[in-house]
């Protein structure tokens, strides 16, 4: 029993020690912040979504504070945000930066875009790009896995039931993520101010000529009649 006392004690006294020393030295050795990062920092919207090319807020912060990086590169925050960190480091804020928004360029739904018969691989979309190349008889087609919806940090995209994902252009900042994690390249950004019939091109990646096997493949297909044209 005494012996189970003074190893508790000791364990004690020892913890108690070691923690005083910590404190010490984290003290003795800390590195002042920069007060001007830590301002830049307040300005940015915390996303660390890496639409700025940087791992998060406090890397690009740092890149702020060394001149490294421009203003508006947060696509999140937009011109507000560019603006604010401008003012903060004394320089001039980029006024010709535009807001963005994700546009899907793709209109293969279940209705108008059939499978090619049934997958039972791995439930996401760049599993079955390797496993099968796409879902559906178009090679092009979104494979609706929602792949983009999982990555998406804002709630901007939904699956709907058609099989596809829906952007929300309000919610959606132009981050980017989504691009880069879709296998068939299908999402694109545009300057958030375009209205209706954003692109100019048809919102379908199709690359063939074969006006009636592309029909077979999809009836939302762009033949490239250049009708439109």
């Amino acid at each position: 029993m005494n012996t189970i006392i003074i190893t508790a004690i000791f364990a004690f006294a020892a913890a108690f020690i070691l923690g005083l020393a910590l404190g010490f030295f984290r003290k003795f050795f800390a590195v002042a912040e920069d007060p001007l990062k830590n301002n830049i920092r307040e300005c940015l919207p915390g996303a660390n979504c890496g639409a700025c090319g940087y791992p998060g807020c406090d890397a690009y912060a740092s890149a702020l504070v060394e001149r490294t990086a421009s203003t508006n590169k947060c696509t999140v925050g937009g011109i507000a945000v560019a603006t604010k960190i401008a003012a903060l480091i004394g320089v001039d804020a980029s006024s010709s930066m535009e807001s963005f928004v994700a546009v899907l360029v793709c209109q293969g739904s279940k209705e108008h875009a059939p499978l090619k018969g049934e997958y039972t691989g791995l439930l996401n979309c760049r599993a079955a790009q390797v496993a099968v190349g796409c879902t559906k008889l178009c090679a092009w087609g979104c494979l609706g896995f929602g792949d983009c919806v999982a990555v998406c940090k804002f709630g901007a995209l939904s699956m709907g039931d058609d099989g596809l994902p829906h952007i929300n252009r309000d919610l959606c900042t132009g981050c980017t993520i989504c691009v880069s994690e879709c296998p068939k390249k299908l999402i694109l950004t545009i300057p958030k101010g375009r209205k209706r019939n954003p692109l100019p091109r048809a919102l379908c990646s199709n690359r063939s000529t074969a006006k009636a096997l592309v029909l077979k493949t999809c009836k939302k297909a762009c033949i490239k009649c250049e009708l439109c044209v």
